[in-house]
This record gives C-alpha cells, structure tokens and sequence, in this order.
C-alpha cells in the first residue's frame, strides 16, 4: 500500500470512530434528559412549560456534542495535513 491509501484508510476509519461515538453518546443523554422531563411533567402538570422549555435548551446543548462530532469527522476528512505531507514527499 502506498502512502495516500494509508493515510486515505485511516482518515476514513478515524472519522466513523469520532461520528460512532459521539453520536451515541449524544442519543443517550438526549433519551435521558427527555425521559426524565417527561417523568418530572407527569409529577408535576402545573409545571410543565416551564419544564418543556428547560428540557428543549438542554437537548440543544447536548446536541451540540454530536455537532462538535460532526464537525471533527470533517476536518479529519477533508483539512487532514498529512495529505499535504504526502504529496510533498
């Protein structure tokens, strides 16, 4: 194999790990931040906008890990620096 294959194969594999990982961890909070707002509205009806905006800034937030993800899985795709090193070589 030569240079790009390599370099090609591991910024593939490199991107789907940092995309597999994230976004899992970022499904399971937002399943668990919802499941708990919609627990806590069932206790408390009164309350339930208030507790709908909360939990909506919140699953924004989290979601913002899954952007992050999405956002490395990028650059190692697309602005990785050993391409330039390889192609000078």
């Amino acid at each position: 194999m030569d240079a790009y294959a390599i370099i090609g194969a591991a910024s593939v594999i490199g991107a789907c790990l940092c995309m597999g990982i994230g976004s899992i961890g970022s499904s399971l909070g937002e399943g668990q931040a919802a499941a708990s707002a919609l627990q806590a509205m069932a206790q408390q009806p009164d309350e339930a906008s208030r507790i709908r905006s909360t939990m909506f800034v919140s699953l924004a937030m989290i979601e913002t890990t899954a952007l992050y993800s999405l956002l490395i899985a990028f650059l190692i795709l697309y602005a990785n620096p050993f391409w330039n090193y390889a192609v000078n070589q």
